[in-house]
């Protein structure tokens, strides 16, 4: 049995996603969890094989979830499955080890053949992303500037923005002019919705 654990923050998808499975004879849904947090603690206590996750959650993000399984070299393979198909959040994904990457409308009985692909050493990415990411533009943020845009993008000031994450603020500034230049952006705000919209906060 391949035992597969789900998290994701909405509580209808999560239902329909553990009731899909359960119809599988070789899958064991072994926890479910609405937050990143709640599924990393149960990643830790019920071992599973596969880890289903979205990437907007609350208190973690299916990508942080990700990178801190790989960080605690957790045998656990990542499947995001989520709404966001844009080529910047594969990039990320793939960056934080994810062995899949689904898109939630694809057809029930893919789901379960990319666990099992997964399961088997191999990798299952939607095919539609897969194409995008090889034309697609490279995310040229560095983790520094994505963090401090992202920040701007709440409406914090450069101070407020300096304060959260221990720098200066001539440091922020610097950091919020690199982004915008490197995203040929008028100003913070643009250069965040640019960011969003391509996948890259």
């Amino acid at each position: 049995m391949i035992k597969v654990l789900i998290a994701e923050d909405q509580a209808l998808v999560l239902g329909a996603l553990a009731a899909l499975l359960k119809l599988e004879p070789d899958l064991d849904v072994v926890g479910t969890a609405g937050n990143g947090r709640a599924a990393l603690a149960l990643c830790q206590a019920r071992a599973p094989d596969i880890v289903l996750t979205d990437i907007e959650m609350p208190h973690m993000t299916g990508l942080e979830l990700a990178a801190a399984l790989a960080e605690e070299h957790s045998p656990c393979k990542v499947i995001i499955v989520t709404t966001f198909a844009r080529a910047g959040y594969l990039q990320r994904a793939l960056a934080a080890g994810v062995r899949g990457y689904l898109l939630k409308d694809a057809p029930s009985d893919t789901l379960a053949d990319a666990i099992r692909c997964v399961h088997a050493g191999g990798r299952s990415i939607a095919p539609e992303l897969a194409l995008e990411l090889w034309s697609g533009r490279k995310d040229p943020l560095s983790d520094r500037e994505r963090q401090v845009l992202r920040l701007a993008g709440e409406g914090r000031s450069g101070a407020e923005i300096a304060k959260a994450i221990h720098l200066s603020e001539g440091t922020v500034r610097n950091y919020l002019s690199e982004a915008i230049s490197k995203l040929q952006a008028g100003n913070r705000v643009e250069a965040y919705r640019l960011a969003r919209e391509a996948g890259w906060l």
